[in-house]
């Protein structure tokens, strides 16, 4: 059974005598003389984890299991008594063969990628490129929308590499290396430094303790770029399942059904090339505008003067070529696309690295009268980034509204403000990272000697907003507190309509069952707090408008007074310098605080599995889309899931003409949905669906409704032979997906109760757990659903439609 609080599995397990089974190809293929026998009495029940990962053997409900497809990444397992079910169809008439899709290394597998934490902002606007409010068709407003989301992506790559500048160009090598003071306290800053006179020795000229220290942010350009390829061939490269592009008969079919949407090499591949060379233009641009700012003093030298020109005429060259490759290309899902554009993926990052090279050698040019004082112009850099951001997100929130307007759906979160809502949130935490290393590490090499002048004015006024934003988040907290208590208190009276508590106990209750107050407030309680999930999209909300509006303010402070906030306020009213100064500290306090929680969290995974496997769940829900606004996110690893279950169920159906019930409990029925709309029509009627514990509407539907909105899910409810659907409202992550069809009156079963019975019972000796979102084949109405969507499969067995009206204490009637 699929749990979410299981251990993970590392992908391979033992057989019967103990040893790695590898038996691809076995199951699932038989020869033709058996293909009818199969077909008529044969039918496989591929189950599919939710977050949190789970092991085969949970899953299957059996110790021995073998692995009979797959790697140690992902792959598929049954009973070792099962792995030849296809040849003995008699021993399974009446009942599926269970197999288990284990994927859960995919996404957390080991420790070393709970680092990944740290690419958060980069994964959260590429959620914002998926949602784009629902069209009926593509249109210019569609495609802009991408470029916009493409865009803010790249400036998030911008601010990080400029981050790693700040640290190692202006911090470190300009500011503590060019004060004899500071220098002197940092022994392994030695080489660099100057004396009290400001000689020192070959290294200490300010443009050649910038070329040196720009290796630091160049080594985290290329560390991205690495890890970027690298996953991409780890987790991304697996074909999807060929096929030929259904026609949109405007019937709400959805892009997760096109041949190349789970395969977008030649996007991303552009996209690493593009964001590559930015971050190395960033670089060059650091190191060679401030020598040139230098020559191009009064009695500066006319060579150098010149070359600084040519240099930055260059390093504009590159900015324009790099927007343009971001800007020229979005996502190809109509085809396959396996090629790629080479001389744009190889020429345009060397030409970066080509342009810091030179960048390097003309900033180590000898200059012995020029000397470090003050700051580089960060303020002028952050300050730019921040404007181009805010423009983004406001222009976003423009196209999206425009595209919301012409197929209104209420269920969409924000009404379709959801995508530049979380592109908001994306550049907000871009920020704070970005930010607190920069306060750190001006506190590490500094203290409060005030050596030197710390990092950018601009970053203290941002850091100063963030006490009012925690504010306004903790009234809205306060307030979804009241409410939870509101919803707490009406449900402890539908607790005792539901349980029959208010009725006498020798009539309808079970012997032994009785009111208590606990057990009651307990299951409310539950119920009043996984409804906070719906809550979300209004959270999202007023934290991206209140840090729109902060950001804006921040940036005007600091532009208009050229000072900290604290020090902006002094000759005003005490009170509001001491706020200015409380707030300023406070928000350095915060925004370090944050920073540092980010690296301890991620190498607490290291050694300890609970952190990694709730690490692992944040990458499960958020790692679903592929990269099609950032080529630095983490991978995707539907990109594999997705083809790995295409694949296996068509050529199970091909080869044994059997029956399919497709189980998927939480994000895995989402990898389901997905897997059947890259299925061919014809197999996709012989599937059925079963999900529990299922956010693809209540999540997926309301954020992504271009592709899981209700048209699209009415769609595939149409296509394949029958869908049910399990939920309960004690599950913060499931729910209904609201839909009528051919299986029943309703996709949904009627809300399960839980826990299962109320009291201790006769069926019930001890107290029975509230399951909230796992366990939900503990449930009998699990065992009734998977045998109706059976005997519908079942050739000349007519249909069994469910009941009206669930009784006992597995289920709640629909009312």
């Amino acid at each position: 059974m699929a749990r979410e609080n299981d251990d993970r599995t590392d992908g391979t397990t033992n057989d019967t005598n103990g040893k790695t089974a590898h038996t691809e190809g076995k199951a699932g293929h038989t020869d033709g003389t058996a293909v009818t026998a199969a077909a008529d009495e044969t039918a496989l029940e591929l189950l599919v984890h939710g977050v949190g990962g789970t092991t085969p053997q949970t899953m299957l409900d059996d110790p021995r299991t073998v692995r009979v497809a797959g790697d140690e990444t992902a792959a598929m397992f049954r009973r070792a008594g099962d792995v030849d079910a296809e040849s003995r169809p008699e021993d399974y008439r009446g009942k599926p063969v269970p197999e288990a899709y284990v994927w859960c290394n995919l996404t957390s597998g080991n420790g070393s990628r709970a680092l990944w934490l740290l690419l958060l902002p980069f994964m959260v606007v590429n959620l914002a490129h998926w949602m784009r409010p629902n069209a009926r068709r593509r249109t210019r407003a569609v495609r802009l929308y991408g470029l916009l989301v493409r865009l803010a992506g790249l400036t998030l790559t911008v601010l990080f590499v400029a981050a790693a500048c700040e640290v190692a160009l202006d911090l470190t090598a300009w500011q503590c290396a060019g004060t004899a003071a500071c220098g002197e306290q940092r022994a392994w800053l030695g080489f660099l430094s100057v004396d009290a006179h400001g000689d020192g020795g070959w290294w200490s000229q300010p443009g050649r303790r910038l070329a040196l220290a720009a290796l630091v942010p160049t080594a985290l350009t290329a560390l991205l770029w690495y890890l970027s390829h690298r996953t991409w061939s780890a987790y991304e490269s697996q074909l999807p399942l060929p096929h030929q592009p259904e026609p949109d008969n405007g019937d709400g079919s959805t892009a997760l059904g096109k041949p190349g949407f789970w395969y977008g090499r030649r996007l991303v591949a552009r996209l690493r090339a593009a964001h590559a060379a930015a971050g190395l233009l960033t670089v060059a641009a650091a190191v060679g505008t401030s020598a040139a700012r230098h020559d191009r003093a009064p009695g500066g030298p006319a060579l150098l003067d010149i070359l600084g020109w040519v240099l930055v005429g260059g390093l504009l060259a590159g900015a324009v070529a790099v927007v343009g490759v971001v800007v020229h290309r979005g996502r190809s899902e109509n085809t396959l696309d396996i090629t790629l554009d080479r001389a744009v993926v190889r020429a345009l990052p060397y030409a970066a690295l080509a342009l810091l090279a030179l960048s390097m050698l003309y900033a180590a040019w000898s200059r012995p009268e020029w000397r470090s004082s003050g700051r580089l112009p960060g303020d002028a850099v952050f300050g730019g980034i921040a404007l181009v951001e805010g423009a983004l997100v406001v222009a976003l929130a423009v196209v999206a509204k425009v595209i919301y307007r012409r197929a209104r759906d209420p269920r969409t979160v924000l009404r379709g403000l959801g995508g530049p809502a979380t592109a908001m949130i994306a550049c907000a935490l871009g920020g704070v990272m970005t930010g607190g290393i920069a306060q750190r590490v001006a506190d590490w090499l500094d203290g409060t000697s005030g050596l030197i002048d710390g990092p950018p004015v601009l970053l203290s006024w941002q850091a100063s907003v963030i006490p009012p934003l925690l504010v306004v988040l903790a009234v809205l907290c306060a307030a979804l507190a009241v409410r939870t208590a509101r919803v707490k208190k009406r449900e402890k009276a539908r607790v005792a309509e539901d349980y029959h508590l208010d009725a006498r106990p020798d009539e309808t209750t079970e012997p032994g069952e009785v009111t208590d107050a606990a057990r009651t407030e307990h299951i409310a309680g539950t119920r009043a707090r996984a409804a906070l999930t719906d809550k979300a999209p209004v959270i999202a909300g007023v934290v991206s408008a209140v840090t729109l509006l902060l950001g804006a303010l921040a940036v005007a402070g600091a532009w208009a007074t050229g000072e900290v906030p604290g020090v902006a306020a002094e000759g005003s009213y005490p009170i509001v310098q001491g706020a200015a100064d409380t707030a300023q500290a406070l928000g350095s306090w915060f925004i370090g605080a944050g920073f540092i929680l980010f690296v301890t969290w991620g190498r607490r995974a290291y050694k300890d599995p609970s952190a990694r496997r709730t690490i692992g769940i944040l990458w499960d829900v958020g790692t679903f889309w592929p990269r099609a606004a950032h080529p630095f996110a983490p991978p995707c690893y539907a990109e594999r899931a997705v083809p790995d279950l295409t694949w296996r169920m068509a050529t199970w159906t091909r080869t044994t003409g059997g029956r399919l019930i497709l189980s998927g409990h939480s994000q895995g029925s989402v990898l389901a949905a997905a897997a059947a709309w890259q299925l061919h029509p014809a197999v996709r009627k012989r599937v059925g669906l079963l999900t529990y514990g299922s956010p693809i509407e209540r999540l997926y539907g309301r954020w992504f409704p271009a592709h899981f909105g209700p048209a699209a899910l009415a769609s595939l409810h149409r296509q394949v032979d029958c869908w049910r659907n399990l939920h309960r409202e004690t599950d913060p992550i499931g729910g209904p997906v609201n839909l009528t069809g051919k299986c029943g009156p309703v996709v949904d079963h009627p809300a399960l109760l839980d826990p299962l019975a109320y009291g201790r019972t006769e069926r019930h000796p001890l107290p029975a757990p509230i399951l909230g979102h796992s366990d939900y084949q503990a449930d009998p109405v699990f065992a009734e659903e998977r045998g109706r969507l059976l005997a519908r499969l079942t050739p000349g067995v007519p249909q069994q439609r469910p009941e009206a009206k669930v009784q006992g204490s597995s289920g709640r009637s629909s009312g």
